[in-house]
């Protein structure tokens, strides 16, 4: 039976397995332990207590989770190969024996997305949506498509002919195209072209509905005007593809302008390698082989699709105008402190620290620190690290404002967050124009950290309030992810915090750190000495415990370290929602260690961790720390992070007691992890209360953002139920 319950439940009886503990096989595979987190992903698309059009987007982001994993990291394993690479992985494979895994397991994924959008398809067009084909359209629709078509793509199309004279044209990376075979009745005449589907345009044009919603594909549309596009032939054979190419970015490691460099490499990202084609199933031969030539891809490349391609543009289908069909409307709260004082950020902060729980709370506190801080006469200076923001960034805005009116404004812009280079390059021009000093920290390091400090003058002496986040400061995104935002006036922090930008900006190793552990210099080794310590306490016979949440566990040292201290008696109990390189319950190896994933209608992101020190947990005496680095090698040996000691009791409370708590106790959303690296869902029977965190974060606020709580009125672990 699966126990979800790790707050109460206990520990499962261990699996024996036939695993030397020296061996690369202690470790799970990193890429197929992300596949199964996609699976995850996908089973909420399958889950009938998911609101219909939630579960179709669930099924667009396992689409788009996967193909973004290609563009990188089956890149990546696909180079190594070729270049003959045989250097195996921790878990002792090589690159090409990880390609033959993920190839199986991705495939069976790819037709398990095309069944889900069948049953997702049937259960829609009960409720009055309907995805049609050509064949389903009437004279009305198509005399209603022909304007459409006219007015709204055939402006954006360019039907390219393949011949001597026509080479195969390029296509960027997620290009999606139409292979046409044409002949001329006049005189035979053969043509054989190529018809890409504009991303420009919305993938489902809308139809006319007395009622619910109807819409046809966009490649429907333009296959049903093949004759306006190609006048005087008639279309004998058609297929449809998508290509990925490698999207992993290349740099040169003496770039002398980094700035410049990357928008070069952004340039040459369009033109990389393919690494998967998808292909309608069925295509005529001489099409596919024509597609296979010019893309220069072999069969292991080809995935032939019954179905529809390009499964993440469901996300279009997510309709705003059927609210019955999405889940409840939930408006984040803001803290009952920061209105005890009037919306004034500085003055609830000085009352005491805050830790602020997102989406729960909203993250527009955050944007009001900083567009407060700009407008504010006393404020002398920001600082600001950005890895991921939104194009219109209002945290820029507020950036731009302050450096505009003459305060000192320092913002660390990371231009190698995968996928928002260009967006970030377009930040730091602005933030320069405007006045601010902008740095790019270091070129072998990625700055991941979450930190901002304000320095405010009151009365004779210079006060730094400080923000360090678990999450990116991306307005967007903060609405779905749940981070943890700490704000605190602490003089120790600040300083930590300064020395830290200090730093980045002129790589001055911080030296006398209070209560925080950057990486790649001291964080590692933090968490390291930390678990030794449980380790200490449950030789010497005291209560040793850890709780963990993250979103990746996959660095061996650490892995080690969690295996040594589950021999020595300390009970593990680890929330990783993604990857997981720990294999947990194994007899004599890893017994006291349990493992779940939270998959659900937010996103998790934070990344926590306590440590009982000698005590069980909950425990007023635990030592409590947020970072924003998840437990992988990259995060911490080879990127800037941040791990936060937290010390008001407040706060403590509320991440042990509220927060850790919670995961802990979660039922209805976890997956339990099997010594073999699976994953499976916890149960529910139909009528039974299963504990939701997600559920209970929504009606119970945060005890710090409480105007009046204290640390000992941490509500009960309840909710409402359906």
């Amino acid at each position: 039976m699966i126990d979800a319950n790790f707050l109460e439940g206990a520990y499962p009886a261990p699996t024996t397995l036939d695993i030397d503990p020296e061996s690369p096989a202690r470790f799970v595979n990193r890429e197929l332990s992300w596949i199964g987190f996609n699976w995850r992903v996908l089973e909420e698309a399958e889950n009938p207590r998911v609101p219909l059009l939630e579960r179709l987007r669930f099924l667009s982001i396992s689409a788009t989770n996967l193909d973004e994993f290609y563009t990188v990291r089956v890149a990546g394993l696909r180079e190594l190969a070729n270049e003959g690479n045989v250097t195996p992985g921790l878990d002792g494979l090589t690159p090409a024996e990880q390609l033959v895994d993920i190839d199986i397991s991705a495939r069976a994924l790819m037709t398990r997305q095309q069944t889900v959008f069948t049953e997702l398809q049937t259960l829609m067009a009960e409720q009055d949506i309907h995805i049609l084909d050509r064949a389903a359209l009437s004279d009305d629709d198509i005399n209603y498509l022909e304007d459409v078509f006219l007015e709204q793509v055939f402006p954006v199309l360019s039907p390219l002919a393949i011949d001597p004279a026509h080479p195969f044209p390029f296509l960027p990376n997620e290009g999606f195209a139409l292979a046409l075979q044409l002949e001329r009745p006049s005189d035979k005449r053969q043509l054989r072209s190529l018809l890409p589907v504009p991303a420009q345009i919305a993938r489902f044009v809308a139809l006319p509905a007395e009622t619910g919603h109807r819409f046809l594909p966009l490649e429907e549309l333009l296959v049903l005007h093949i004759g306006r596009l190609f006048p005087g032939y008639k279309m004998k054979g058609s297929c449809a593809f998508k290509v990925l190419r490698d999207s992993d970015l290349e740099l040169e490691d003496e770039a002398e302008d980094l700035v410049r460099e990357f928008e070069t490499a952004l340039k040459r990202r369009r033109r990389g390698e393919v690494v998967r084609l998808k292909l309608s199933a069925g295509a005529p031969s001489a099409l596919k082989t024509l597609i296979m030539s010019e893309l220069h891809v072999t069969e292991d490349t080809v995935v032939e699709v019954d179905g529809l391609i390009g499964i993440a543009d469901l996300g279009e289908l997510v309709l705003d105008s059927r609210p019955d069909l999405l889940w409840p409307t939930f408006s984040p709260r803001v803290p009952e402190r920061v209105q005890d004082h009037d919306g004034d950020m500085f003055a609830a902060i000085r009352q005491k620290d805050m830790l602020l729980h997102h989406p729960y709370e909203t993250f527009d506190m955050v944007v009001r620190f900083l567009t407060q801080a700009a407008r504010d006469p006393n404020v002398v200076a920001i600082k600001q690290t950005l890895y991921r923001t939104s194009k219109r960034s209002p945290i820029v805005e507020a950036l731009c404002e302050a450096a505009e009116d003459g305060k000192s404004v320092t913002a660390l812009v990371e231009l190698k967050a995968r996928f928002d280079e260009a967006a970030n390059i377009r930040q730091s021009r602005r933030l320069e124009r405007a006045g601010a000093h902008v740095v790019y920290g270091f070129l072998k390091f990625k700055t991941h950290a979450k930190i901002s400090t304000v320095v405010r003058r009151e009365g004779d002496k210079l006060v730094t309030y400080t923000h360090f986040g678990t999450g990116n400061y991306h307005p967007i995104t903060a609405r779905i992810y749940t981070d943890l935002s700490l704000f605190t006036c602490d003089a120790d922090l600040g300083r930590d915090a300064t020395k830290v930008f200090n730093y980045l900006s002129g790589y001055a190793q911080p030296e006398g750190l209070q209560n925080l552990s950057i990486s790649p210099l001291t964080l590692k080794q933090s968490l390291l000495d930390s678990i030794a310590k449980e380790a200490e306490n449950a030789q010497a016979g005291k209560p040793a415990v850890i709780w963990a949440k993250m979103n990746s566990l996959i660095e061996t040292d650490v892995i080690d370290a969690l295996y040594a201290a589950s021999q020595a008696g300390v009970k593990i109990s680890l929330v990783v929602r993604g990857i997981c390189g720990l294999r947990p319950g194994v007899k004599g190896l890893s017994e006291n260690i349990r493992v779940k994933s939270i998959v659900g209608r937010f996103l998790e992101h934070s990344r926590i961790v306590c440590f009982g020190n000698g005590n069980t947990l909950p425990s007023k005496k635990a030592k409590v720390y947020i970072s924003s680095a998840d437990w992988m090698g990259r995060n911490l040996n080879r990127r800037v992070e941040t791990l936060v000691e937290i010390k008001n009791p407040t706060v403590k409370a509320q991440i042990v007691s509220q927060i850790m708590a919670a995961n802990m106790a979660d039922i209805a959303q976890s997956w339990v992890m099997a010594a073999d690296g699976s994953f499976t869902r916890a149960p529910v029977e139909e009528g039974v209360f299963a504990f939701n965190c997600h559920r209970f974060f929504m009606e119970n606020p945060s005890l710090s953002g409480r105007g009046s709580a204290g640390a000992s009125d941490v509500p009960q672990l309840t909710h409402t139920d359906d």
